[in-house]
């Protein structure tokens, strides 16, 4: 069996591609419900019910997936330049640990600034500790010619270390009887919520905003331009005269920065604090949704939306009928793979020797 490349992918081809992604998770997401004993239709629809089913359902799922959107924009930045980031989760938390250090420490004054100071100056932390803890692994395979993939899920492991050593040292709350957590922000820098009574918050609108921005980047810019050229080729990018250095840096800089701004996001408009239970894995579930939009910035926000529907979902299903809460890693992981495979197959056709 071998793969033939076609010369040009039908249009029908194209969008019956997704339809059997979906088909093809539903169908082995089926065979594990069957497996625990539950009815598929009713476990789909108490899924469907708790992730989007209400007002209440929505706002969590939309609390859920800000994160998700900008963890996924951090792997697509750095993926349309083949710079395989896969430290986002630890530059979240460098950009949560950087903003309550801007803050939410000294006191609880934050340097004794002005709100209107210190908010963005907080975010700016939060942006610059992703970003430098991302350029030492690009630095290093652009130089060096370092496997980024080693280094930057290594530096995961490094970070959690370092926030854990902080919470439990010089940014532990002293009125957290003991529970190994940060000082809170200050109430003037939390996000505001986009509805009362509900956890939803006016970082959507800061995701939103960021993924519209990273698509007119990508489009319309020079430096877009630059970072699509490597990706597709950097030896004949080089050889057309970009700077392939100079691009992964940049790359390497919006890519941790998207990543860090995520950590800050969460803590304003969720937690108020740090702990190391914070994410539970946003970094890692951020390449998945990349590569669910198709490293397309608009398509994050849908996908985000999606993987977030499905895990909140997940919650009420379980209670339900007693499903393991881990069905939704299965949906969500069929689906990448189904929509690898269905996208491989728009662009090959399967040819027995």
């Amino acid at each position: 069996m071998r793969l033939e490349r076609r010369h040009r992918s039908s249009r029908a081809a194209l969008l019956l591609a997704p339809v059997g992604a979906v088909a093809f998770t539903l169908l082995v997401s089926a065979l594990l419900v069957l497996w625990a004993g539950a009815p598929v239709g009713r476990t789909y629809a108490l899924l469907l019910q708790g992730g989007f089913g209400s007002v209440f359902a929505w706002s969590e799922t939309l609390t859920r997936a800000v994160p998700l959107i900008l963890t996924g924009l951090a792997a697509t930045v750095a993926f349309k330049a083949r710079l395989f980031n896969i430290g986002a989760e630890g530059q979240l938390y460098a950009g949560a640990l950087a903003a309550v250090a801007v803050g939410g420490l000294h006191g609880g004054t934050g340097f004794e600034l002005p709100t209107w100071l210190l908010f963005p100056l907080m975010m700016a932390a939060a942006a610059l500790a992703g970003a430098l803890l991302l350029l030492g692994p690009a630095l290093m395979k652009s130089r060096l010619g370092v496997d980024e993939v080693v280094t930057t899920l290594l530096i995961n492991f490094i970070v959690l270390l370092g926030v854990s050593a902080m919470l439990d040292g010089p940014m532990k709350d002293p009125s957290a009887m003991g529970w190994p957590q940060s000082v809170s922000l200050q109430s003037e820098l939390e996000l505001a919520k986009l509805v009362v009574q509900t956890r939803i918050h006016t970082g959507l609108l800061w995701a939103a905003g960021l993924a519209v921005l990273v698509w007119l980047l990508f489009k319309y810019t020079v430096i877009g331009f630059d970072i699509r050229a490597v990706g597709a080729n950097a030896r004949a990018a080089a050889f057309a005269g970009v700077p392939v250095t100079r691009t992964v840096v940049w790359v390497a800089l919006l890519s941790g920065a998207l990543a860090g701004l995520a950590g800050a996001i969460e803590v304003a408009g969720r937690t108020s604090y740090v702990t190391l239970d914070m994410s539970p894995g946003y970094g890692y579930s951020g390449i998945v949704i990349a590569m669910l939009a198709g490293l397309h910035p608009l398509g994050v926000l849908a996908a985000g939306v999606f993987v977030a529907g499905v895990l909140v979902g997940a919650d009420t299903m379980s209670r339900a009928i007693g499903v393991p809460t881990y069905i939704a890693d299965v949906i969500v992981a069929a689906s990448l793979i189904a929509v690898l495979v269905a996208t491989l197959l728009t662009q090959y056709r399967v040819r027995l020797k």
